[in-house]
């Protein structure tokens, strides 16, 4: 599938299941500090309960984007695609939440922190950003001065996300 290169394709992507007024809200968006604060201690919380899992993305980013959809009035999307390092894949079917133009990654550290991560972006996030990180954040097209690439190739329709969202929740919220 092709990647999407730019914010205008990704607001089509964005328009095609959510509608152009999602569309303009998301190209219009910007990160101030109070939805930062509430992105952050999301992020955190969310981070807290879930247990380890292989590949966390597609779980955390749906409880991330819904949570973040109940406690702010900003454009959230979860997106798929691939995540590059200095150039290389890593992860060719990776998923993380866009806050309007802005990255939300809240599986990057687990994933490098862990032992079944790709080795690739473990060294480079040990080297990089260093140990003890939990949620990455950052303008889309920002991301590469830290040697990230973010290739999305689609935005989640409402139906997948709840889906993810209900996997999600079996996860933190196991039956007794």
């Amino acid at each position: 599938m092709p990647h999407i290169k730019d914010l205008a394709q990704l607001a089509r992507h964005i328009a095609a299941h959510h509608g152009w007024d999602a569309a303009r809200a998301f190209k219009a968006y910007t990160l101030d500090e109070a939805d930062g604060a509430i992105l952050s201690r999301t992020g955190l919380d969310l981070l807290k309960v879930f247990p380890a899992l292989e590949d966390p993305a597609p779980a955390l980013s749906a409880a991330l984007a819904v949570s973040l959809e109940k406690r702010m009035a900003a454009p959230v999307h979860v997106v798929t695609g691939s995540l590059l390092v200095e150039g290389a894949p890593v992860l060719d079917s990776h998923s993380w939440v866009m806050v309007g133009p802005h990255v939300a990654d809240i599986a990057l550290f687990r994933l490098a922190y862990s032992a079944s991560g790709p080795a690739e972006l473990s060294r480079h996030v040990h080297r990089v950003f260093g140990e003890g990180k939990a949620l990455y954040v950052d303008h889309w097209s920002r991301t590469k001065r830290t040697g990230l690439t973010y290739r999305p190739e689609a935005v989640l329709d409402a139906q997948t996300l709840n889906a993810r969202m209900a996997e999600a929740y079996r996860l933190i919220a196991p039956e007794s």
